[in-house]
């Protein structure tokens, strides 16, 4: 396994976010787009996987960890600015989360 330095770690942005709405894109079904609400005001659009075992019914309102500070990806014709962070099991996605509420935009430290 590869090592990281702490000043490589610093480099990434990791804050909680709030879904605000989710949609399916159509002819995808293993793909939801999400509008997350990543404090500060801002809303992106990130494109999630596991829209086989999640609804978008099931992601709004849900806290994800999410790294905001990834270059922008084109998927499905949708440009996602950033990505939801998940432990994978069996291939499904396990959506990392916070046990307490906290607000949109909280530091991952």
């Amino acid at each position: 396994m590869d090592v990281v330095s702490i000043e490589d770690f610093n480099k990434l942005d990791l804050r909680v976010g709030c879904v605000v709405d989710a949609e399916r894109i159509p002819g995808r079904s293993r793909i939801v787009k999400l509008r997350v609400d990543i404090g500060g005001g801002e809303v992106r659009t990130i494109v999630a996987g596991g829209g086989e075992y999640y609804s978008p019914e099931w992601f709004r309102g849900k806290l994800l960890v999410v790294l905001v500070n990834l270059e922008p990806k084109r998927i499905a014709g949708v440009e996602s600015r950033g990505m939801a962070l998940a432990a994978m099991i069996d291939n499904k996605p396990i959506w990392l989360t916070t046990f307490e509420p906290v607000p949109p935009g909280s530091k991952i430290l």
